[in-house]
C-alpha cells in the first residue's frame, strides 16, 4: 500500500512538472502560518478552464520550542500534491478539491488539559501519509496577484516512536527517564512483547491558511508577443 502511494504521488508530480512549462502558473505563499514561523511555499498551475494542479510543502524550521523550562521538538515536513476543481474558472472562486501527500516529523504532541493547551512531556519521532479533501476561494487582484483561502481535512495515516523528555514519564504502566525510547507506548492492548513502533490514523484538519501568490508565467502573453 505505502509502494503504491508513493508511485502515485510521484506521478502525480512528474506529470505536474511536465505539464507546468507550458501552463499558466502562480506561486504562492502562506501568510497565516509565516505568522507562527512555518513555511509554506506552493505552486499552482491551470490543467483546464476548470481545473488546477497544486504542489506545495510544509516545514517547520523549529529544531524545538521552550514550554514549562523543557526544550520540546517541533520539526516536521509535509510534502502535498492537490487537484482543484473551480466552479467558475480556474484561479478565480470557490473550488474544491482532493490531495494526496507524505510527511516526516519529530514532535510533541499538543494537550488540553484543565482548560489549558499544552505541550506532551515525550516526544514522537516517525513518517506517515495522507490523503483528504479542500476547500477554499481565490481572489484575482491587480493583473497578476491573487489571493487564496482554504481549508482542509484528511485522512492520516503515521507510525512512529516515542521519546521521554523528561524524567518520570509513564507510559503503558512503566516510568521513562529523559532521553529513553517509549518501548510501551498507549495502546488500547499491548502486545505480548514490548514494541516502541505506534501508530494512529485518524481525520484531521491538515491544512489551513490564506496565501498570497503572484503570477509567474503566462503562455497566453508569450503567444501574443509572438505574433
Amino acid at each position: 500500500m505505502k509502494k503504491w502511494l508513493l508511485g502515485f504521488i510521484a506521478v502525480l508530480t512528474f506529470t505536474g512538472v511536465t505539464h507546468s512549462v507550458s501552463a499558466q502558473s502562480y506561486v504562492k505563499l502562506n501568510g497565516l502560518y509565516a505568522l507562527a514561523g512555518i513555511i509554506n511555499p506552493a505552486v499552482e498551475f491551470t490543467l483546464s478552464p476548470h481545473s488546477t494542479f497544486q504542489t506545495e510543502l510544509v516545514i517547520s524550521p523549529w529544531s524545538s520550542i521552550k514550554h514549562n523550562g523543557i526544550q520540546k521538538p517541533m520539526l516536521f515536513g509535509i510534502f502535498l500534491n492537490e487537484y482543484r476543481y473551480y466552479f467558475k474558472q480556474h484561479n478565480s472562486g470557490w473550488y474544491i478539491g482532493a490531495n494526496f501527500g507524505m510527511m516526516a516529523f519529530n514532535m510533541t504532541k499538543p494537550t488540553f488539559e484543565g482548560g489549558k493547551l499544552g505541550l506532551k512531556n515525550n516526544s514522537s519521532k516517525g513518517y506517515g501519509f495522507m490523503g483528504g479533501v479542500v476547500g477554499g476561494y481565490e481572489w484575482r487582484f491587480k493583473e497578476r496577484w491573487i489571493l487564496d483561502a482554504f481549508v482542509g481535512f484528511a485522512y492520516m495515516n503515521s507510525r512512529y516512536n516515542g521519546y521521554a523528555l523528561v524524567d518520570g514519564v509513564v507510559e503503558g504502566g512503566h516510568v521513562y527517564n529523559k532521553g529513553e525510547i517509549i518501548m510501551t507506548p498507549h495502546r488500547s492492548e499491548q502486545p505480548e512483547h514490548p514494541d516502541p513502533w505506534n501508530g494512529s490514523a485518524e481525520w484531521l484538519p491538515n491544512k489551513i491558511g490564506l496565501s498570497i501568490g503572484i503570477l509567474i508565467n503566462d503562455p497566453h502573453k508569450r503567444k501574443g508577443r509572438a505574433q
